[in-house]
């Protein structure tokens, strides 16, 4: 769990978790892509939730995270209103928020999990949170490559395709981007 010794919620053990949320969600926005910096983006909604932690009703790992998603969701509505000139959008901020959604539980499903019970759906996240804080360690593009294929479901072709790269090339990325996940996860007992 992500709780500190005064039993305080830490939004900032999120970072790396977010960062990925933020990333798959500017693929899908051409506009935004070139525009906002996924770890600029996770800095303000961590600054947001820094700030408005003292009026956060939530107690548990789960409803910190429903949190976090929506402050992120509104970060990405915004910047997508500035950068596209658009008045409020309502189904922009929740199809951001569905995003955000479809990658989380992505990132949970690479955790393998036997039962849904509370305990386990605690274990789930901190694990999809080790497995991010192991996305960030990887070098870019194998991030990237392993980011695409298995977040988005993109195939190889299809990575190949976003990337610039050949398939050829990709699926190396892929292989040494999962070895160095499966080396970073080592030490952390998660498999």
């Amino acid at each position: 769990m992500t709780i500190d010794s005064t039993n305080r919620l830490r939004p900032e053990r999120y970072r790396a978790y977010l960062i990925v949320l933020a990333r798959m969600s500017l693929r899908d926005y051409r506009r935004l892509r070139h525009k906002i910096d996924a770890s600029d983006l996770v800095q303000e909604v961590l600054l947001k939730a820094h700030t408005a932690l003292p009026d956060f009703k939530g107690k548990t790992e789960k409803e910190l995270a429903a949190w976090l998603h929506r402050i992120l969701a509104r970060k990405l509505t915004d910047a997508a209103r500035h950068f596209g000139r658009k008045k409020r959008d309502a189904d922009l901020e929740q199809s951001f928020l569905e995003t955000l959604g479809d990658t989380s539980n992505r990132l949970k499903r690479l955790v393998p999990a036997d039962q849904t019970s509370p305990t386990q759906e605690v274990w789930r996240q901190e694990r999809a949170l080790v497995l991010a804080d192991a996305l960030a360690e990887l070098p870019d593009e194998q991030r990237a490559a392993v980011e695409l294929h298995h977040l988005t479901g993109c195939s190889v072709a299809e990575v190949a395709g976003h990337m610039n790269r050949s398939k050829g090339s990709v699926a190396g990325l892929l292989r040494r981007g999962l070895a160095g996940l499966r080396e970073h996860l080592k030490d952390k007992s998660l498999k």
